[in-house]
């Protein structure tokens, strides 16, 4: 049963450019402009008239555009939950600009060994995020380290939340790795690695959807019984100010949004897109968390269950659920 009819995220790339050059992504590999605020004024106006309720301000490196801070702003006085994910390497620079605009902050390490995520991430970073972490607790802001797992760095998972989430006071977020065009990212997980991420995400200050789990155990998205919704819950806008359907990893086709954003999601041909999502022949198999997450959200299905779980955990952990009652 559906639960919600509208989008209820925004995943708003501010750019594609990326001062990293993560062996699992080839966003970075993406010429690229930077959004522009007078869009992004008139797009937060028009997703706020359809539903919207989180913000992802993402990249590339988000950080990389300089007037993040401007667009995040604008977005918490509309009422929006914002979410940045950062390699660390340029938060130092601009934390303070980006002090209580950013309800969901999440800084990506993927290894307490300091040369196992630098080579992940095809830069020096390691460092970077250690003082991110550091100068974001001076300035009272509650951060949360993403790691993203793969087999290679699987047992590294005990080490990063003894001596750097657990020390710090932070949560940790598992983000088990899927396949797309990835270059180094290692083979599938396997059922006892799947026990073992599970089990490890029932520890307190740890967040895991145990959803993706299950999902995973399924053999993904199957075309012929989608539990993908993305482009009825996600919104993709790009760095050249167009609607990408049915999701950014997709990309099927790109609406010039033109400052109608509202008009163009309501329109005959980007509807007739939206429902498709999850029945494309390249949607089989597809377990990319960022749009099953606002998926599992919004009708009752065994994964609407298993996710709720940990949604809640989190949620209360992070506060946000006090600003979704008074939107």
């Amino acid at each position: 049963m559906r639960l919600v009819r509208h989008p209820v995220l925004c995943n708003y790339y501010v750019t594609y450019r990326c001062n990293a050059k993560c062996s699992f992504c080839d966003i970075w590999e993406k010429p690229s402009p930077y959004i522009q605020l007078a869009d992004v004024e008139q797009n937060l106006r028009d997703l706020k008239r359809l539903g919207v309720s989180v913000v992802d301000f993402t990249g590339g490196e988000p950080l990389l555009h300089r007037q993040l801070p401007e667009f995040l702003g604008l977005a918490r006085e509309l009422g929006f939950i914002t979410t940045v994910t950062t390699n660390g390497l340029l938060y130092p620079k601009y934390a303070e600009r980006l002090r209580g605009k950013v309800d969901m902050l999440h800084f990506s390490l993927d290894s307490a060994d300091r040369e196992q995520h630098d080579r992940g991430r095809g830069v020096a970073c390691y460092d970077f995020v250690l003082e991110s972490i550091r100068v974001a607790k001076e300035l009272g802001e509650r951060p949360d380290i993403l790691f993203t797992v793969f087999r290679q760095n699987l047992d590294q998972l005990e080490a990063v939340y003894r001596d750097i989430t657990q020390p710090n006071g932070l949560m940790l977020l598992l983000n088990p790795a899927f396949e797309y065009n990835a270059v180094d990212a290692g083979e599938r997980l396997t059922e006892a690695e799947l026990d073992y991420l599970s089990a490890f995400g029932k520890r307190p200050g740890v967040y895991l959807n145990e959803a993706f789990i299950e999902l995973r155990r399924d053999g993904g998205n199957h075309v012929a019984a989608p539990v993908c919704r993305a482009a009825s819950t996600t919104l993709v806008i790009s760095p050249q100010n167009e609607l990408v359907l049915p999701c950014y990893h997709l990309g099927a086709k790109s609406f010039p949004i033109e400052g109608k954003l509202h008009e163009l999601y309501r329109s005959e041909p980007v509807q007739q897109l939206a429902a498709l999502e999850g029945r494309l022949p390249e949607c089989e198999g597809c377990t990319i968390n960022c749009y099953m997450q606002p998926s599992f959200a919004v009708e009752t299905s065994k994964y609407f269950w298993q996710a709720l779980p940990s949604t809640l955990k989190y949620n209360w952990y992070k506060g946000t659920w006090k600003r979704m009652l008074t939107r």
